[in-house]
């Protein structure tokens, strides 16, 4: 049964990524909609529950470093679902992306926001602690060294924790 569940998980969240709603059965992933009792156990916020969380990331189509953080995220024991766009802008105010705190990509897991390079460990951090109040985690701008923007030098940045009012706090410094 939870294989079958998953499975019905994936093709919800993998036509919710392309632009559609998907509806199996009482499990329902779309920007604004409610998951059912059962697709709520099957991706709900008990981090035991599922083997494999899936992340949604909308990029834009031509973005190299997105595509590395893609791959460290995958490498890191995420399923991933893209959906390139050529305007990322409504997608990251839908999300509630804090002003000021945009980076080139935004993706959404377990109800959460990830915003930029967060890198993979702190995204699990963020599933198993379930801070009360966090919509999710950014990493603004591109800072070298981060995941995906690996190369010749690393900069210090920080991660940074958000709520649904803009709140932001220093969740973690690499």
């Amino acid at each position: 049964m939870i294989r079958n569940l998953m499975g019905m998980c994936a093709v919800a969240l993998t036509a919710a990524a392309c632009g559609g709603a998907a509806n199996t059965g009482d499990v329902r992933v779309a920007a604004g909609e409610e998951l059912g009792a059962a697709g709520a156990h099957a991706v709900g916020t008990d981090a035991a529950v599922a083997p494999t969380d899936t992340l949604v990331v909308y990029k834009t189509p031509t973005c190299g470093c997105c595509n590395d953080w893609v791959d460290h995220v995958k490498e890191n024991g995420f399923a991933v679902v893209t959906q390139d766009l050529n305007d990322l802008t409504e997608t990251k105010r839908q999300l509630r992306v804090p002003a000021g705190r945009f980076s080139c990509h935004t993706a959404t897991v377990r109800g959460y926001t990830i915003e930029g390079h967060v890198p993979a460990d702190l995204i699990h951090r963020l599933i198993s602690e379930n801070p009360r109040g966090a919509r999710g985690l950014a990493v603004p701008g591109m800072p070298m060294g981060s995941p995906g923007m690996e190369g010749l030098f690393k900069q210090d940045y920080e991660v940074l924790l958000f709520d649904d009012d803009g709140n932001v706090q220093v969740y973690a410094e690499r």
